[in-house]
């Protein structure tokens, strides 16, 4: 697709969306709507609303409109595994409650598309992209769809991950699901997405909502985040409940924003904090500041000692030279700069993926009693059997090794799992995050987040191109990536991480960085890259 094709298909979203809008809601929107507005962020888009210029439903319509532009037609992203019937609805309901003076907060009437591991009680499945769960409504809410829904924001829809969070074979190809297909990357589309939230990657990147959110185990939210040009959090373990998210890991799972701006993130996931009884880990976050609006301040970096991880250098000259230019960025905006190496990462590689096996098991059969108790699968047996018998839609390409060997593992009482529980706990973080941090008195690390996108593979399977993620990952504490550049087009993160629940410091950091560079570029859409000759 070349770029007069895509400005076409703009100007056809936008006509559609306009039309919508005057049927559905009776308030046109403004007339640089299809590139102002939908790549608007939050407070940008509320104070449109704010002053009657804008309504939700109309804004909900031109998103809708755009998804069927873009993620369903035109260049087909597939990033969109469901649409919510009644987002217009519920937007509409928000624009009432407007009209009666009642805002709810930065989010009152705010479009936002949820990563499809993510329960909701409503017309819409909760299906990990696979079949086996393919029309399955979950019971309730999951705790942060309530905590978004209180806030005010608009589920206007689900989007397309790796099949089962991406932990289901040993040589997938990341941004596939047996139910949705593959989601392909907006900067070049025969490039990935990364994985497992990649279609909240591409949705985000694409413009198809104004907030996503997404979940990782280690590296879910950073690696799309990174690889689509985006800003992702993942927060402090506890910091956002874990209830009603189909897990692999309850010592590593999280949900987390995935935005265009840091200030969007922050929002997203001040509305999405807080302490829910039924996850006990809520409660470390008690007492923890979660207003991250004021932490997006200017000048948030100045006099913070940042260490420089330089054993996560290396896996590409083009991202390092990017990164060290950016290096140079931190430094003119006050930050003192330590080279330093994060110790023992080697040391918790083949207990992580240990602990993830142990847990997946026990953890997936709750969610299912628990969440979709009339799905036709109730444990993991049943999954593999299931795979096993429909083979042919839900393998054809990689197969489900690790789906194989958790259902092998025996109860977390086991002395093999409690061992590699208490070595990943060791190496990341007293022996591992903290070590460094303390040694050099640090306020934050800092490192490529990953490559760029690679070419989508069926055959071979994935490949990335280095990766900063699993020691946040593995100790449970918060990791920001930033758009930081490109290369061939292709977008490249830079990440924050700190200790645990400094998310409030990170974003200050992150904030004063983005706006000191802003890099993220709306993407082209191309068939592929252009490479020189």
């Amino acid at each position: 697709m070349d770029r007069r094709d895509f400005v076409r298909l703009g100007m056809a979203a936008t006509a559609v969306a306009t039309a919508s809008t005057a049927s559905a809601a009776g308030k046109a929107a403004p007339a640089s709507a299809a590139g102002g507005i939908l790549e608007a962020g939050v407070l940008e888009q509320q104070a449109l609303m704010q002053s009657g210029k804008l309504s939700s439903q109309s804004l909900v319509a031109q998103y809708l409109a755009r998804i069927n532009a873009v993620d369903k037609r035109g260049p087909r992203l597939n990033s969109v595994i469901e649409l919510n019937p009644d987002a217009l609805k519920i937007a509409a309901d928000m624009d009432r409650e407007r009209a009666a003076n009642k805002v709810r907060g930065p989010l009152h009437g705010i479009p936002v598309l949820l990563k499809d591991n993510i329960a909701t009680a409503d017309k819409m499945s909760t299906s990990a992209g696979s079949l086996a769960l393919a029309g399955v409504r979950a019971t309730r809410d999951a705790h942060v769809v309530a905590q978004l829904r209180a806030a005010g924001a608009v589920i206007i829809g689900k989007t397309n991950l790796s099949e089962w969070a991406n932990m289901r074979s040993t040589r997938s190809t990341s941004g596939w699901s047996g139910r949705g297909g593959l989601t392909r990357n907006p900067y070049a589309l025969d490039r990935n997405t990364s994985g497992s939230s990649s279609g909240s990657g591409a949705a985000i990147a694409a413009s198809l909502a104004t907030l996503a959110v997404g979940t990782e185990t280690d590296g879910s939210i950073v690696s799309p985040a990174s690889t689509c040009g985006l800003v992702g959090i993942k927060p402090t373990l506890g910091l956002l409940s874990r209830s009603g998210i189909v897990p692999i890991a309850h010592s590593q799972d999280t949900a987390g924003p995935m935005t265009r701006t840091v200030a969007d993130a922050a929002l997203m996931l001040a509305a999405m904090a807080g302490i829910d009884a039924t996850d006990p880990i809520t409660r470390d976050s008690a007492g923890k500041p979660t207003d991250y609006a004021a932490a997006l301040i200017k000048g948030g970096l100045k006099g913070m000692r940042l260490g420089v991880a330089r054993n996560f250098f290396g896996s590409s000259d083009a991202v390092d030279a990017i990164i060290e230019r950016e290096l140079a960025v931190l430094k003119a905006r006050g930050a003192i700069l330590v080279d330093v190496k994060v110790p023992n990462t080697d040391k918790y590689g083949e207990t992580e993926v240990e602990v993830l096996l142990y847990e997946f098991k026990p953890g997936l059969e709750a969610y299912l009693a628990g969440y979709a108790p009339h799905a036709p699968i109730k444990n993991m047996a049943d999954l593999v059997a299931y795979n096993i018998k429909h083979n042919t839609k839900e393998m054809p390409f990689f197969a489900q090794e690790h789906l194989v060997k958790s259902q092998a593992k025996a109860g977390l009482k086991e002395k093999a799992y409690t061992e590699a529980l208490a070595n990943n706990h060791r190496y990341s973080r007293a022996e591992g995050i903290d070590q460094v941090m303390k040694e050099h008195k640090l306020d934050a690390l800092v490192a490529p987040t990953g490559g760029p996108a690679w070419l989508t593979d069926f055959i071979n399977g994935d490949h990335y191109g280095g990766s900063f993620s699993s020691p946040a990952a593995v100790a449970g504490y918060p990791h920001i990536t930033v758009p930081a550049g490109h290369t061939n087009g292709l977008p490249i993160g830079i990440s924050f991480v700190g200790a645990a629940f400094s998310e409030a410091a990170l974003i200050r950091m992150a904030y004063d960085y983005e706006q000191a560079t802003l890099h993220r570029r709306a993407p082209r859409y191309l068939a592929s890259v252009n490479l020189p000759a």
